[in-house]
């Protein structure tokens, strides 16, 4: 169900980061283990929970947008166009969370390259792991609160 007031969306928002920051740590376990490929399957495989989790949380999950009337959907639409979001009211598969994480690509060949290096290695891969996760995350948390507060705002003006 959809935040409706600003104060709701706004507790969402932290409690999404917040799980942001759980998952983060999640992939920086991954990352700390020398398997090579590990720690790239476990990212995929949290945020092939995390992104759609976070949609429903806000309301965007491609069946909650499908099941608004067509006037708020439009609405809502369009609040996600204006933002760009490749993630956001969308079903989200693998091959579009590996194009998502190529542009990550030298943050995660440095992360897979440097576990090698005993002890000091690790924790950068470690470190780097947990940085592009919540990079990841908390964009798509801020892009689904902008959307989010666009159709609250719309909902809240009064019809001309």
């Amino acid at each position: 169900m959809p935040p409706r007031t600003l104060a709701e969306l706004d507790a969402l928002r932290d409690e999404c980061k917040a799980m942001v920051t759980k998952r983060a740590g999640l992939s920086a376990g991954a990352a700390v283990l020398p398997i090579p490929g590990l720690d790239i399957g476990a990212d995929v495989s949290l945020l092939l929970e995390m992104i759609p989790a976070i949609n429903r949380k806000f309301g965007l999950s491609p069946e909650q947008i499908e099941a608004l009337d067509p006037q708020l959907k439009k609405i809502m639409l369009v609040a996600i166009t204006s933002i760009g979001s490749e993630l956001v009211g969308k079903l989200v598969t693998r091959p579009l969370l590996l194009k998502l994480l190529q542009r990550l690509g030298l943050r995660l060949a440095t992360k897979s390259a440097a576990k090698f290096v005993p002890l000091l290695g690790q924790a950068l891969a470690a470190s780097l792991s947990f940085g592009a996760m919540k990079l990841v995350g908390n964009a798509h948390v801020d892009d689904c609160y902008a959307v989010a507060r666009k159709v609250l705002l719309a909902r809240e003006e009064p019809a001309t």
